[in-house]
């Protein structure tokens, strides 16, 4: 063969090579493409998901009804104690938030004695913000349980029960309705068909949205957020650890000179007006 006959087929061979090389490298980069338009299609779809779960959560029910006894703007607010009592304690709680379990298991005596006493007033926030990052519906349900328990006149009562009781907070035991019904039949005279039927048909699904909607609009953003008279005062007062011999202290000293409220019990005696407001403690401006 002669060396031109030769350099041919080399050139054609050659030739051959990068035009499937070429090819190859063309089929690779329309793989690439394709893949990732798949992959932006599902990001896109992703982002559209999120964004209808999150308008899904922020979306409020219609709320039908408050609780009787609420007060404050739209009624979103459960007091306790009496309204004449010359401080007020406000309290922001999550029935899933460990952390107001952990408050509420160290504090709620020195509370309850503080209502009785007519020397607080204590105006309760019940949000349900928890759920929305951990799985599960407990405090939505619970939140709901605890407006059923104020409906029927033992809100406080229930409320100690519930936190004493209070489950792990990946556990979402107060999402069976059962378990919130079954711990009410330690308070007496909770467990009617009234508060079951309230429970079971989450009657006040409505108000526990708008309570969380006006809990997101405030400058609050944990669990528990606690005042006196408008004063952040958990986990301190100024450089003072909240301690329920402070607590005691910090009420004795706001009220010093000044007529105690009228003196009662369970802090359904006497019962809550919706004539008093936190007119000490006025709504936060939003965050």
């Amino acid at each position: 063969m002669s060396e031109k006959n030769r350099e041919g087929k080399r050139t054609a061979r050659e030739r051959m090579l990068e035009q499937r090389e070429a090819e190859e490298a063309s089929a690779r980069r329309r793989k690439k493409l394709i893949v990732g338009g798949a992959v932006l299609a599902v990001i896109a779809a992703a982002v559209v998901v999120g964004v209808v779960v999150q308008n899904q959560r922020s979306k409020p029910e219609t709320p039908a009804a408050a609780p009787a006894g609420t007060i404050g703007d739209k009624n979103l607010v459960i007091p306790v104690g009496a309204g004449n009592a010359p401080s007020v304690l406000t309290v922001y709680e999550d029935p899933r938030c460990p952390a107001c379990g952990t408050f509420e298991r160290e504090f709620s005596a020195t509370v309850d004695q503080l209502e009785d006493a007519g020397k607080v007033y204590t105006n309760y926030h019940i949000v349900s913000f928890i759920d929305r990052a951990v799985p599960g519906k407990g405090s939505k349900t619970g939140a709901n349980a605890l407006a059923c328990a104020q409906d029927a006149g033992h809100f406080r009562d229930y409320h100690d029960v519930l936190y004493r009781n209070q489950p792990d907070e990946t556990s979402d035991a107060f999402g069976n309705k059962a378990v919130l019904l079954n711990l009410a039949k330690q308070v007496d005279g909770l467990d009617t068909p009234e508060f079951q039927a309230c429970v079971n048909d989450n009657k006040f699904g409505g108000w526990v949205s708008s309570v969380q909607q006006d809990f997101d609009k405030s400058s609050y953003k944990s669990t528990p957020t606690v005042l006196l008279n408008g004063q952040p005062i958990y986990p301190k007062n100024g450089n003072d650890e909240i301690t329920p011999a402070n607590l005691a202290k910090w009420v004795d000293a706001a009220n010093q000179g000044k007529q105690l409220g009228t003196a009662g019990s369970h802090g359904q005696t006497p019962a809550p007006t919706s004539a008093a407001s936190e007119a000490n403690n006025p709504s936060p401006a939003a965050g």
